[in-house]
């Protein structure tokens, strides 16, 4: 037994808000209430903390087959455990990419082994070929969560057209990268006077909101649900809003640096604010908050991508796009949304825990009696400066050196201590 005493509880998926106990045995909740008093538990003071659903991050790459030099899936899962998750879900670009029933089970077979919930999605096409579907009803059957190509988009919307009418049939989410590479020079550097100040053209605003737009309409058409991944533009903001009042099921997401960062952290920062799609201007910034203000945005998600130190020590060019952000991301939230205003703290759990859940139909992302004994405890006032001494394998991250508010101090999942600061 664990008894979690005087912590103020937070429930985003009842409202439910104020100071109690939580008592867990078993895996499981059995009882929230004040002044509860057990004499065999192990006590955790929760004083002053908040305690509140285990987080969910539905994006991250844990490089596990075939990359293992950048992140392991036990990298990944103490890094996600300390970052106050309890469950994740890896993207299918691993080397082989999880096109194969045989491929996928395997990986799944070594994220089994680790403490946290591990979830992964499959292919959308064979091997990233953008024209082959993969066989979802097999790899659903081995365990794929959702189906996805992240990090390539789907250029050819005859096939997504098919993926999502396969989607329709099966209830499975598709995950996309929204980016025409047809209006794209250089990745990972957002196309205007930053990218030509570094000798570049860079990515521009319509190759992801085009893409948004076409994709939205096939959504529609099919009426299969469509998860857009790292929106970044403010004009996607607008598309996906207006598809969702058209009656499309789209849903979107936003990482923690798209909303902290712009473009002009590729000039402070170097490669390690080299990200796909890149960061963006004030107006994007905006309107992004106006997003995650009307759910438009339902969910924050990391995009946690580990490289090394060589890999990004190069020439912006040619460096890797991507951070690593599981163990910033609460903190990232608290800081530039919760803070200044613009979301309640209710607010910015629920979209870290209970609508990510509600996605993929997780049993996870709220607490009640009978429910899942999966409880981030975090200080929610707390400065701290940001060092390079991650539990990810990788430190390729441009908030080193900064002061972010608050500090997960305790990570349960299914009843057991798997963090402790």
């Amino acid at each position: 037994m664990i008894l979690i005493k005087n912590g103020r509880v937070i429930d985003p998926k009842t409202g439910f808000d104020q100071v109690a106990d939580v008592l867990i045995q078993d895996k499981k909740i059995i009882r929230i209430a004040k002044d509860l008093e057990e004499e065999d538990a192990e006590i955790i003071d929760a004083s002053n903390l908040i305690v509140a659903p285990g987080l969910i991050d539905i994006h991250v790459h844990f490089r596990e087959p075939g990359q293992t030099h950048k992140e392991t899936i036990h990298t990944g899962a103490l890094s996600a455990a300390r970052g106050g998750f309890t469950t994740v879900v890896m993207m299918a670009n691993t080397k082989p990419i999880l096109s194969s029933p045989e491929v996928l089970a395997e990986t799944l077979k070594l994220a089994n082994e680790e403490k946290i919930h591990i979830k992964s999605v499959a292919s959308i096409t064979k091997d990233f070929d953008g024209q082959h579907l993969t066989d979802f009803d097999t790899l659903l059957v081995a365990g794929a969560v959702g189906f996805s190509d992240d990090g390539i988009p789907l250029s050819d919307s005859g096939v997504l057209h098919e993926a999502l009418k396969k989607a329709k049939k099966t209830d499975s989410l598709l995950s996309i990268h929204e980016e025409d590479p047809n209006l794209v020079d250089t990745l990972g550097i957002n196309e205007g006077e930053v990218a030509h100040q570094c000798g570049l053209t860079g990515a521009t605003k319509v190759a992801e909101y085009s893409m948004i737009a076409r994709d939205a309409m096939l959504a529609l058409d099919t009426q299969a649900r469509l998860h857009i991944q790292h929106l970044s533009a403010g004009e996607s903001v607008d598309v996906v809003r207006f598809a969702q009042k058209m009656g499309a099921k789209v849903s979107a997401e936003v990482t923690p640096q798209h909303f902290s960062l712009t473009e002009q952290a590729v000039l402070e920062m170097g490669t390690n604010a080299k990200l796909n799609p890149p960061l963006r201007q004030t107006k994007d910034i905006a309107k992004i908050l106006e997003g995650l203000k009307d759910n438009t945005i339902s969910v924050i998600a990391t995009d946690h991508a580990p490289h090394t130190h060589e890999e990004k020590n190069v020439a912006l060019a040619k460096a890797p796009s991507g951070m690593i952000g599981l163990e910033t991301s609460l903190q990232l939230g608290l800081t530039h949304l919760v803070a200044p205003g613009h979301l309640e703290l209710i607010q910015l759990l629920e979209k870290m825990t209970v609508n990510p859940a509600k996605l993929y139909g997780f049993d996870a992302g709220y607490l009640a009696e009978g429910g899942p004994a999966d409880i981030t405890i975090f200080d929610a006032k707390n400065t701290y400066k940001v060092d390079e001494n991650f539990d990810s394998k990788a430190s390729n991250s441009p908030f080193i050196g900064q002061e972010l508010l608050g500090q997960v101090k305790y990570t349960l999942c299914s009843g057991e201590i798997v963090y402790h600061s």
